[in-house]
């Protein structure tokens, strides 16, 4: 039998936050954890960074009082061990779709952490709900699915291979309930729904992508993470962490032009 796993746990609800202890304890029965967190709630910072940030002893580890990426370059440079793997989650509220990947501090650890060569694994947990999350009583019970099968793939990700293809897996998963609830391979949805309306001397920002959740009329098409978890399964989306880039003859032959208008000399 090998060296237990050395995994840094950290999220974007703050290190007082239910989910974040209800896995961080889930995963020490199984590998040393180390938990940098952020002290206070950040959620949809995406991946701001400070230039330096006050840390204070925690009784699940650090709370750093900045960012999930702050906590993230802190705990793999200077306050923890070398992890095989970063776990950011549990999130309060399902991160979905392709245009939340930039703007959630959970994702966004994860993909801190894939700069850095570490694999990661972001959690969430679906709410549904009507109005909005501030609302929701999640106690220990709520968070059963979410801690089950993240501590599967910590198990068995690295062993078999995944983090071969993937960077990260965002997992999204539904509430808890009588029995596990199954497995499905995802895309991130392409459905973008965010408006605004002005009043006055403010504008209200909407996201009426949540609006459609039902799972009889969600418009989300089969294979992507929002249907997914809108009929009850979890939703796991391999990805990939550095922008690609797609060279096409059209921008080189635009940028020829540039430099024939412009005069400007040869690269």
């Amino acid at each position: 039998m090998g060296d237990p796993l050395e995994i840094l746990v950290t999220n974007d609800d703050g290190i007082d936050s239910t989910g974040i202890r209800v896995l961080s304890e889930a995963l020490s029965e199984r590998a040393n954890v180390t938990v940098v967190a952020p002290a206070t709630d950040q959620s949809a910072c995406g991946r701001s960074i400070s230039h330096e940030v006050d840390v204070v002893e925690h009784d699940l580890g650090y709370a750093v009082e900045g960012t999930p990426a702050d906590c993230v370059v802190a705990g793999l440079a200077e306050l923890g061990p070398d992890p095989d793997l970063v776990v950011a989650g549990c999130n309060e509220g399902a991160n979905l779709g392709e245009y939340v990947l930039g703007r959630s501090g959970t994702i966004s650890a994860a993909v801190e952490a894939a700069f850095f060569d570490v694999p990661a694994i972001a959690t969430s947990m679906y709410v549904p709900i009507e109005t909005s999350l501030s609302e929701a009583d999640l106690g220990i019970d709520d968070y059963a699915e979410a801690t089950r099968v993240t501590t599967f793939l910590v198990e068995h990700a690295l062993d078999r291979g995944v983090f071969e293809h993937a960077d990260y897996l965002n997992v999204n998963v539904p509430p808890a309930g009588d029995e596990p609830a199954p497995i499905e391979v995802t895309s991130p949805s392409k459905r973008y729904e965010m408006g605004a309306q002005r009043n006055g001397d403010s504008i209200h920002l909407t996201d009426r992508v949540w609006e459609t959740m039902d799972p009889e009329e969600i418009p989300d098409p089969a294979g992507t993470d929002r249907r997914a978890i809108a009929e009850g399964r979890i939703s796991i989306s391999p990805l990939s962490a550095p922008h690609s880039t797609n060279h096409h003859e059209i921008l080189e032959e635009l940028t020829s032009a540039y430099a024939d208008i412009v005069g400007a000399r040869d690269g």
